[in-house]
Order: structure tokens, then sequence, then C-alpha cells
């Protein structure tokens, strides 16, 4: 599958235009991460665990957005963005989501 943030892909045309399709999921982080990331945001820095956290959620999205526009019949995403948000004050809530298109090489 090829994920571009593009409007278009060099090399390949847009056959079929599918809809929009997203990946969603919602992590939190455990009471032991909270509080190694309280500590750290004492000093000031990078809070390792929280950018671990986040990385991860985001190839978790991506990887749900692959498997909704596969089971809605494309080959490609295009236009793919992020979001991200609270909810409560341990939770985080992170949403990959684009245009699902079949292609085919020019």
């Amino acid at each position: 599958m090829i994920i571009v943030t593009t409007e278009n892909i060099t090399g390949y045309k847009v056959i079929e235009v599918k809809g929009q399709v997203f990946g969603l999921i919602v992590r939190s982080r455990g009471l032991g991460g909270n509080i190694m990331a309280g500590l750290r945001s004492l000093v000031g820095g990078e809070i390792h665990e929280y950018t671990a956290m986040l990385e991860d959620a985001r190839k978790q999205a991506i990887d749900r957005l692959v498997k909704n526009a596969t089971a809605m019949g494309a080959n490609a995403v295009v236009m793919m963005r992020f979001d991200s948000s609270e909810i409560g004050q341990n939770m985080s809530e992170v949403l990959a989501f684009g245009t699902a298109v079949v292609i085919e090489k020019e």
C-alpha cells in the first residue's frame, strides 16, 4: 500500500476514488510511565516515555488505516494526515486519515 501526504503520486494515476479512510487508536500511559514522565518534566528536555508511546500509536493508526483502505478495495492512500488529542488526563487519541484510491502506473 502506497501512502503519501500529497494529492498525486509521481508515475501513477488515480483511476478510482474509494472515499475517506481512517485509522484510530487511543492509548494510555501506565502509572509508572506517568510518574517517570512527571519526574523528567521537572528537569526539562524530551520525555522519552511519551515520545515512544505516541510514535507507537502513530504506527498503529497507520496499520489500521491500511487495513481499512484494503477493505475498501484501495491500493493507495493520498493526502494522509495525522490528528491527535487528549482524552482525560492520561489518554491520547491518534488519528491517521486520508483518501483511499485505486492507482495504476502511467
